[in-house]
C-alpha cells in the first residue's frame, strides 16, 4: 500500500541524485576556470552567442529571469559579462562577455571530453549519450 512512498521507488530522487554527483564532478574542472556550475552554464550559452538578452538566457537554460538576475550580477562584479540596456528597448537588458569571458572559453575547451570520460567510467558507452540526452529532453519538454 505504501511502495510508492519507498525512496527506492521514486524515480525524481534518482534524477535528483545524478544532477548533484554530476555538478559535483564538475567542480574541480570548474575551479580552473573560478566559475560555479550555474557560471558555467551561462557562459555556455553566450560563448554559442554572444550579446543576449537575460530573457533569452534564461529561457535557454529553463529558469526564471529573476533566478537568472543576480547569477549575472555576480558574474559582472567577476569581470566575466557585461549588462547593458537594449538600444531599441531600454527595458531590456543585454549580456555580453568581457574579454576575460571570452579568455576562458579556451581554458573550458576540454571540460566535455573530460565529463565524458567520466560517465564513460561508469559503464555507460558515449554512443550511448545522444539517446540518453534524447530521452531526458523529451522528459524536459513534456514537463515544462
Amino acid at each position: 500500500m505504501y511502495d510508492a512512498l519507498k525512496l527506492e521507488n521514486q524515480l525524481c530522487f534518482r534524477f535528483y541524485t545524478v544532477s548533484r554527483l554530476i555538478t559535483q564532478a564538475y567542480g574541480p574542472l570548474l575551479d580552473r576556470l573560478g566559475v560555479t556550475y550555474p557560471q558555467y552554464l551561462v557562459l555556455l550559452v553566450l560563448w554559442e552567442k554572444d550579446a543576449q538578452p537575460v530573457n533569452d538566457i534564461a529561457k535557454r537554460l529553463v529558469l526564471e529571469t529573476n533566478t537568472v538576475t543576480p547569477l549575472l550580477k555576480r558574474m559582472e562584479a567577476e569581470g566575466l559579462v557585461r549588462r547593458t540596456r537594449g538600444t531599441e528597448d531600454a527595458r531590456q537588458v543585454i549580456v555580453s562577455l568581457t574579454e576575460k569571458g571570452s579568455r576562458l572559453r579556451e581554458t573550458a575547451k576540454d571540460i566535455p571530453d573530460q565529463m565524458g570520460s567520466t560517465i564513460t567510467c561508469c559503464n555507460i558507452p558515449s554512443e550511448q549519450f545522444p539517446q540518453l540526452a534524447a530521452t531526458l529532453d523529451s522528459l524536459i519538454q513534456a514537463l515544462k
